[in-house]
C-alpha cells in the first residue's frame, strides 16, 4: 500500500474529557432506550438485503474498495457516519439516531449488551463466523458478551511503547522506560484516561481498571514524577515519532503498524509490549436494537469476514483481525515490530479495561483530571 493510502490514526481523534459522561451506566443503567425494545427487536435476523447499510464507525477504518465491492455485489449503498469517541457513539444512540452497524470496544459492548441496546447475532447466518470462533477460542465466550451472542470481533490490538532507536538506543522492556533520561522532554502519553491510568497501574503491579482510591493515589503519585518529563498528551503516535516531536510515546499497536508504511527507514523505530503487562482491546461488529436494516448488516459482517477482505482491511488500517488464514498478512506487515502481534496468550492474559461501578468511575475521572493538570 502506498503511503498516500494510509488513513489518519482513528485513535488520534480521541479526546479525554468525556469519560465521566456515562460513568453511571457501567452496570447497564442509562443505556436503555426510551421505550424498552420487545423481543422481536432484540432477536437475531436472517442475513438478507432489507435496505441500504447505515454505517457508524471511526473515520476511514475500512478499505474503500471493500465498501465498493459490497455495494456492487448486493446492490445497496453504504451511508457512512463517523464518531470520534465511544461516548460520542453512545450519545448518538441515546439521542435516537438509527444505525445498522456500529463498532464498540469491549467495555462499551458490555454496557450496550447490559442496557438492551444490541440485537443478538445468529452465528449460523454468517458463513465465515467459523473462521473466528473455530480458531480464536477466546472470542467464543468473551467476558464482555457471553457466547459472543450480540457481537463479532472486528479488531484486536494492544498498547505498548513506541520509540526512536536512532535517538535513544534500546529500551529495557518496561513501562518505566517512559522515565528515560535520554528522552526527557520528548515523551508523550496517550490522551486517554484508561490507557494512562492503566499504564501506571501495570507499572505498580495493580489491576488496569482499579477504582480503589488508595490504588489511584499511588498511580497519580507515580505519574506525577513523569509529568515534568512529558512533552504532552497525544494519541497521534506515529506522526509524533515520525516528525521527531516524540522520542518515546505510549502507543497503540495498530498505529505503530500504520507508521511502518510512512517510515523511510523502519529500523530507526521500535515498539515494545512491556513485561509488566500490556492492555489488550477489541473492537466489535454490533447491530443496534433499532437498526432499520439489520439483514443488510448481517450481510455486511459476513462480507467483511471474507479472508480476502480481511487482508485488505489489515493492510489499510494496520490493526490485526482475528480471522483464520489472515495471520500471515498481519505478521508480514509488522515484521519490524513483532510485538504488535496479538496472540492467543495475549488474549488469555485478559488485560482488558473493565467496567467498574459509578463511584469507581468517578474516582478514575478525578485521578485523570489530577494527572492531566500536573
Amino acid at each position: 500500500m502506498s503511503p498516500e493510502a494510509i488513513p489518519p490514526s482513528r485513535r488520534a481523534v480521541l479526546r479525554a474529557g468525556a469519560f465521566g459522561l456515562l460513568g453511571a451506566a457501567a452496570g447497564g443503567c442509562g443505556f436503555m432506550p426510551a421505550k424498552t425494545p420487545d423481543a422481536r427487536q432484540l432477536a437475531p435476523v436472517k442475513a438478507r438485503v432489507d435496505g441500504d447499510l447505515v454505517y457508524f464507525n471511526w473515520a476511514d477504518f475500512v478499505d474503500p474498495s471493500v465498501f465498493k465491492g459490497f455495494e456492487k455485489e448486493y446492490g445497496v449503498r453504504v451511508i457512512q457516519s463517523n464518531f470520534d469517541s465511544m461516548e460520542g457513539m453512545v450519545a448518538k444512540l441515546n439521542a435516537g439516531n438509527r444505525y445498522d452497524i456500529i463498532f464498540p470496544t469491549a467495555k462499551w459492548t458490555q454496557r450496550l449488551v447490559r442496557g438492551g441496546r444490541l440485537r443478538r447475532i445468529d452465528h449460523s447466518q454468517l458463513a465465515h463466523a467459523r473462521d473466528i470462533f473455530g480458531t480464536y477460542a477466546y472470542f467464543a465466550d468473551p467476558w464482555y458478551d457471553p457466547g459472543s451472542a450480540h457481537t463479532i470481533p472486528f479488531t484486536a490490538y494492544k498498547t505498548g511503547i513506541g520509540w526512536r532507536r536512532d535517538k535513544i538506543g534500546e529500551l529495557t522492556d518496561s513501562w518505566r522506560d517512559l522515565w528515560s533520561d535520554r528522552a526527557n522532554g520528548k515523551v508523550f502519553l496517550l490522551d486517554d484516561r484508561d490507557e494512562v491510568l492503566g499504564m501506571g497501574a501495570l507499572a505498580l503491579g495493580l489491576d488496569v481498571s482499579t477504582g480503589d482510591t488508595g490504588d489511584l493515589d499511588r498511580i497519580t503519585s507515580l505519574l506525577g514524577t513523569l509529568r515534568p518529563r512529558l512533552r504532552g498528551f497525544s494519541s497521534d503516535s506515529y506522526n509524533n515519532l515520525l516528525n521527531g516531536n516524540a522520542l518515546i510515546q505510549q502507543a497503540w499497536s495498530g498505529d505503530m503498524a500504520a507508521m511502518l508504511n510512512q517510515a523511510d527507514d523502519p529500523s530507526v523505530f521500535g515498539f515494545q509490549a512491556p513485561k509488566e503487562g500490556t492492555p489488550i482491546n477489541s473492537d466489535c461488529y454490533a447491530i443496534p436494537w433499532n437498526a432499520p436494516h439489520p439483514g443488510t448488516a448481517m450481510l455486511f459482517i459476513d462480507y467483511m469476514l471474507r479472508p480476502a477482505n480481511v487482508k485488505k482491511n489489515i493492510e489499510y488500517i494496520g490493526y490485526p483481525m482475528p480471522v483464520a488464514g489472515t495471520e500471515k498478512t498481519y505478521a508480514d506487515l509488522v515484521e519490524p515490530f513483532p510485538e504488535c502481534l496479538v496472540t492467543q496468550d495475549d488474549l488469555k492474559a485478559d488485560v482488558f479495561f473493565r467496567n467498574v461501578g459509578s463511584a469507581a468511575e468517578d474516582a478514575r475521572d478525578a485521578a485523570w483530571t489530577h494527572v492531566k493538570a500536573g
